[in-house]
C-alpha cells in the first residue's frame, strides 16, 4: 500500500483546525486536573476489564445501599463513573485527531528531511567540480553536520564529519 502524503492543507483549513482545538481546550479547561507524575504512578486505574466491576458496583449501591461504607460517598462513585465516562469519549476522539496529526506530521517531516538531504549531496557534489556559487550554499548546509566539541568527546555519532 502506498502511502499518500498530504499536498498541502489550505490556510483557511488549519486556521479552523486550530481555532476548533483551541476553543475545546478553553470550554474544557475548567473541568480538567493536571496530575504529577508521581500521582500518575500511585493512582488507580480503571481497565476494560474493570469496568463492568465499578459499574456493577454503582448499581449495587443503589439497590443495596446498607453495604454502603459510611466513609464512601456512592453519588461520588457514580458521578465519577459519569465523568470518566465522557472523558473516554472525547479522549478517544482527540486520539484519532493526534495519530493523524503525528503520523502526517512524521511522514511530511521525513520527506521534507530526505528532499533536503538530496538536495544537500547534489550541491555537494557540485561543490567538489568547483561549479560556480555551490560551495557558498554547501559551506552553509554542511553545518549541520559538524560535530560539537562534546560530541567527538563523549562518542555520541551524528552524522560523520563532512571533508
Amino acid at each position: 500500500m502506498a502511502t499518500k502524503t498530504p499536498t498541502g492543507i489550505p490556510e483557511p483549513v488549519i486556521n479552523e483546525a486550530s481555532q476548533l482545538i483551541t476553543n475545546a481546550l478553553i470550554v474544557l479547561k475548567p473541568y480538567l486536573i493536571a496530575l504529577t507524575p508521581h500521582e500518575r504512578q500511585i493512582s488507580a486505574k480503571i481497565s476494560d476489564r474493570s469496568y463492568p466491576f465499578v459499574e456493577k458496583t454503582c448499581d449495587y449501591t443503589l439497590l443495596a445501599p446498607e453495604y454502603v461504607p459510611q466513609y464512601m460517598d456512592a453519588e461520588k462513585l457514580r458521578t465519577d463513573l459519569q465523568v470518566h465516562d465522557q472523558l473516554i469519549e472525547l479522549l478517544r476522539i482527540s486520539k484519532q485527531l493526534t495519530n493523524g496529526l503525528d503520523d502526517s506530521a512524521l511522514k511530511t517531516g521525513g520527506d521534507s528531511f530526505t528532499n533536503a538531504l538530496n538536495y544537500y549531496n547534489s550541491v555537494r557534489q557540485a561543490s567538489r567540480i568547483n561549479v560556480p556559487g555551490a560551495k557558498s550554499i554547501y559551506e552553509d548546509l554542511k553545518k549541520r553536520f559538524i560535530r560539537s566539541n562534546y560530541a567527538k568527546d563523549s562518542g555520541q555519532n551524528e552524522q560523520p564529519e563532512e571533508d
